[in-house]
C-alpha cells in the first residue's frame, strides 16, 4: 500500500464516516499472537490504511455472534465452530456530539489453530499478518480501539482482582458461539 496516498485518506478525508455498532475478533493462531487486517486506503471507513481486527458493523437484526460467524466468512473464508468464539470486552464510544448517539464495539477471542493462516482467503483489507502482542503494541499503524483491546487481553491479569482473596476476574458474559 502506497503510504502516502494512505496517510492522505487518513488526515486529509472529508467524506462523512457513518460510525455503527460493531464486533472484532482478537483471533489467535497462537498464545500473543493475533492475526490482522491491513485495512484498505478508503476515505468512507475508520482509519484507513491502518492495522486492525477483523469483524465489522452489526447488520439490523443480527446478533453480535451471527455479525461475527458472517464477517470472517466474508472477510477471510473462516467458518466458526460451536466454543470457538469466547466474548471478551465492550468498549462504548460516544457520538452524541454529532448526532449519532453511543455505539458499542465488542470484542470476542477466538482461536485458531496455527496451520490454519495460510489457508485463510483475504477478501477484505490490502493484507493479513500474524502480528506479536508486542508488535501490535509498537506499531503506530494500529487502529486504536482494536491496539486498546490487544493489550487489554494481553494485561488481563494484571486487572486485579476482587477484595477477596486476590482472585483474577475472568471475562464475563456475553454469548459463546
Amino acid at each position: 500500500m502506497d503510504p502516502i496516498k494512505s496517510d492522505s485518506v487518513f488526515i486529509d478525508s472529508r467524506v462523512p464516516l457513518r460510525p455503527d455498532d460493531a464486533v472484532a475478533a482478537l483471533i489467535q493462531p497462537g498464545k500473543g499472537h493475533y492475526l490482522m487486517q491491513l485495512r484498505d486506503p478508503l476515505d468512507w471507513i475508520f482509519f484507513p490504511g491502518h492495522w486492525g481486527l477483523f469483524g465489522g458493523a452489526i447488520e439490523k437484526g443480527e446478533s453480535d455472534i451471527e455479525t461475527l460467524t458472517r464477517e470472517l466468512k466474508e472477510e477471510l473464508d473462516l467458518d466458526l465452530e460451536k466454543g470457538q468464539v469466547e466474548y471478551f470486552t465492550r468498549l462504548d464510544l460516544d457520538f452524541s456530539f454529532s448526532g449519532h448517539g453511543q455505539i458499542r464495539r465488542d470484542f470476542y477471542h477466538v482461536e485458531i489453530e496455527p496451520e490454519i493462516v495460510p489457508k485463510l482467503t483475504l477478501r477484505e483489507g490490502t493484507a493479513m499478518r500474524v502480528f506479536s502482542a508486542k508488535e501490535i503494541l509498537l506499531e503506530p499503524r494500529i487502529t486504536p480501539y482494536d491496539r486498546w483491546a490487544i493489550w487489554l487481553y494481553e494485561a488481563q491479569d494484571r486487572l486485579i482482582a476482587t477484595a477477596e482473596g486476590n482472585e483474577v476476574r475472568r471475562p464475563r458474559g456475553g454469548p459463546e458461539l
